[in-house]
């Protein structure tokens, strides 16, 4: 009887009382006189007897799934869980400590899940139904979210999120957690100022976007930027910063914007700093030919298994874009505009950390040429399982050293010395 209480409560909410759990500023109280008059209303029209200690529970039940997350609320303030990956109502795995395990928490059915979808997206200009069975939203902490539904989700609703990090702020947060070394860091954020155009890559979940944001701290004041992402998710404490957010179709199929129609229009904001949360396709070839009319100091973020295969991936990309260009036209751009690749791993241990720091260093044989500056040496496994190895310089002087004197950015020549 308790449960069929607590979904009527739910479904009147949701029906009658929608945009208050939407809010960002509703208070408890607010919210639990609203499910106290509308218990009081059930328990009068279908003459039920209700013990106060279960109407107590229902009350409290319902609080925290209108203002947490319901089941996996314990899992969202857990701070060792980067992970939450929702197989269905009855399959919960996590990522703690770079490794995934099943979790024992579980919903009740595919309803009290969706309960939790609506919740996530009740904020946001999204959906999800059966025409549009799927969507990427942003919580308001920065933790990512992907959701699908049935059809296309086979099982019951599927809700992967990735939260949030907010143990890693600064450099020496990166430092610390063993991202990267301190001459790395001190090289990265010299590129930053210096405005050397940047691409995070590596596989999904490695940390790019952490990683691009902490470094993003040491960007001018007084820098305009303009930050382009599929689903909003970088947070920069910049007094000029404009946030664009590419928007999906509507019901009608009508109103789509796509991340290539934002890239164009900033360019006619008067952005100093252009910051693309991820390079997905055809807005690749718009990136590079806007580099190299001189918006400098980009920084995107790019899904690759190695440096070398950042340059697969936007030939592919511009190829695929109908655009007729030669592939030899293509590399040139590539060489002209991309300065640096920061690329991300997570290893055996499930530690992340930037593997490589490679250079486009011009044309060679037809191809872009690129050179490692910085690499990870990986030297085995400790019995704990734990990775052992080191960060090693090759001895590789950037070509763009030079930048850095004239801009005033005093970093010696010898950390590039070969180890």
């Amino acid at each position: 009887m308790v449960d069929m209480l607590k979904a009527n409560i739910r479904d009147r909410i949701i029906s009658s009382h929608g945009k208050l759990f939407s809010r960002e500023d509703v208070s408890a109280k607010e919210l639990e006189d609203v499910i106290n008059r509308i218990l009081n209303e059930i328990v009068q029209q279908e003459h039920i007897n209700l013990l106060v200690v279960e109407k107590q529970k229902i009350i409290q039940e319902l609080l925290n799934d209108f203002l947490g997350f319901g089941p996996i609320d314990s899992l969202m303030k857990d701070i060792l869980v980067t992970e939450i990956m929702i197989n269905g109502p009855k399959k919960i795995f996590i990522e703690r400590n770079g490794k995934a395990q099943l979790s024992e928490i579980t919903f009740k059915d595919d309803k009290e899940l969706m309960y939790l979808i609506y919740k996530l997206l009740a904020p946001t200009r999204r959906r999800v139904d059966e025409s549009n069975p799927y969507a990427d939203i942003s919580l308001k902490d920065g933790s990512r979210v992907n959701i699908i539904i049935p059809p296309l989700a086979l099982d019951g609703p599927m809700v992967t999120i990735r939260k949030f990090s907010n143990t890693l702020k600064t450099v020496n947060d990166l430092i610390t957690a063993g991202t990267l070394d301190k001459r790395m860091a001190d090289f990265l954020v010299a590129c930053i100022k210096a405005k050397v155009n940047i691409i995070f890559s590596g596989a999904t979940g490695v940390g790019k976007t952490t990683t691009l944001g902490v470094l993003s701290a040491h960007i001018s004041n007084d820098e305009r930027i303009v930050t382009i992402e599929d689903t909003a998710e970088l947070h920069l404490d910049k007094p000029n910063v404009v946030r664009l957010e590419a928007r999906t179709r509507n019901i009608e199929g009508r109103g789509e914007v796509s991340i290539r129609e934002l890239f164009n229009n900033s360019l006619r904001m008067r952005p100093e700093r252009i910051i693309l949360g991820e390079i997905r396709s055809s807005e690749a070839l718009d990136m590079l030919q806007a580099i190299c009319s001189g918006h400098t100091g980009s920084l995107a973020v790019l899904h690759a298994n190695a440096p070398s295969e950042v340059i697969y991936r936007l030939e592919t990309m511009i190829l695929v874009s109908g655009v007729l260009i030669s592939i030899e036209a293509i590399h040139r751009q590539m060489a002209a505009a991309i300065d640096i690749i920061v690329h991300q791993e997570q290893l055996l241990d499930g530690s992340r950390k930037v593997t490589y720091i490679t250079q486009v260093n011009g044309i060679k044989d037809g191809q872009v040429n690129l050179e490692d500056i910085f690499v990870y040496d990986l030297e085995g496994i400790n019995p704990d399982g734990k990775v052992r190895g080191k960060w090693k310089a090759t001895g590789i002087i950037p070509k763009f050293y030079r930048r850095f004197e004239k801009v005033g950015i005093n970093i010696s020549q010898e950390i590039f010395n070969k180890d």
